[in-house]
């Protein structure tokens, strides 16, 4: 599902929303949610993450990228 803007996505994140916001296959967005800095939420094996978090974990990224 393609979704236009933020708001557009559910508050709370599977792992195929983050690998098509992020453009990566799902393995990848799994490796992503195991950083000890993502705002992951287990509930039971499931990981999600509240989309405000995420998108403000991503923006936090690229201004890391942009400093180094």
């Amino acid at each position: 599902m393609k979704f236009k803007s933020v708001e557009d996505y559910p508050i709370i994140l599977k792992v195929g929303d983050i690998a098509e916001i992020i453009g990566v296959s799902d393995r990848s967005a799994y490796e992503i949610m195991e950083r000890p800095d993502f705002p992951l939420i287990r509930i039971g094996r499931q990981k999600r993450v509240q989309r405000e978090a995420f998108f403000g974990w991503l923006e936090a990224q690229s201004k890391l990228k942009k400093e180094a």
